[in-house]
């Protein structure tokens, strides 16, 4: 259980470090090599912008870009099952995905650090009036915080308010290897559960009504079963739970009833 706490931590500490770095302080463009776009909205903590997703008060469009590199696109199952998520606990009506396939960057593993800039090199949907902008990254190399020895391996993380990035790469070898599972079951899970964490699940953004985060793993949900449980952002928990659920026929895991309820309680369904 302690590796969830230093991933949270470790997630927490690249926030740090990636705004006070992009943004000089100042919340100005990151890359002034580039034309003058206002990025600041876009470079806040993560669930900063949780009513704004969950809501429709300050933006009523959802624009999610979806960068990959060559061959590491997410499967049209798992997309479908990602929008029915959102928009099953949000107001948001008008939602467009675009797809952005970016040269590969070479790297053997990725750290919080180089994914934030490979964000600030690639990414091209930021806030822009009434449309809120997301990015999710699905990458072709593993996490570089992973112990496959030790079975961690991670399978998403979120970074900031509107950025994710999912270990494409990671979800296909732990796919491969069950006859119960496929790639967009594990892409499905994976991307509902960090998406939670933009809605601000749990104590992230999105206050608990009542109190369910688990004691051993911050920002996570302690209702068995439920799409917030700290396993589910890594492989060994999250192949265990899929398929314990497929071999008895069950759907895959979703908000318990407590984690509903403080979206609804920040502007959600």
């Amino acid at each position: 259980m302690k590796k969830y706490s230093i991933l949270i931590w470790i997630v927490f500490l690249g926030l740090f470090i990636n705004c006070s770095n992009d943004d000089n302080g100042g919340g100005g463009d990151p890359n002034p090599g580039t034309p003058n776009i206002d990025r600041s909205a876009n470079l806040l903590a993560t669930g900063a912008s949780a009513n704004d997703l969950l809501s429709n008060t300050n933006f009523t469009k959802l624009r999610i870009e979806v960068a990959h590199v060559p061959g590491f696109r997410p499967t049209q199952v798992a997309m479908d099952e990602f929008l029915s998520f959102i928009r099953a606990r949000t107001f948001k009506e008008d939602i467009e995905v675009v797809f952005n396939e970016i040269p590969s960057p070479g790297n053997e593993t990725l750290t919080l650090q180089q994914i934030a800039d490979l964000e600030i090199e690639n990414r091209t949907a930021y806030n822009d009036g009434d449309t809120l902008a997301i990015y999710i990254f699905f990458a072709d190399a593993p996490s570089d915080d992973d112990e496959e020895d030790a079975g961690l391996v991670t399978l998403g993380a979120v970074y900031r308010n509107t950025s994710m990035i999912i270990f494409e790469s990671t979800i296909r070898t732990l796919a491969a290897r069950s006859s119960l599972i496929t790639n967009a079951d594990v892409e499905s899970a994976t991307l509902n559960h960090e998406f939670g964490h933009l809605f601000g699940l749990v104590n992230l953004g999105s206050p608990a009504v009542n109190d369910h985060e688990d004691a051993d793993a911050e920002n996570h949900c302690n209702v068995n079963p439920c799409l917030m449980r700290a396993e589910l952002e890594f492989g060994g928990g999250m192949m265990a739970m899929l398929e314990d659920m497929a071999s008895k026929g069950l759907a895959a895991p979703a908000l318990d009833p407590e984690c509903i309820l403080d979206l609804q309680a920040n502007g959600g369904r």
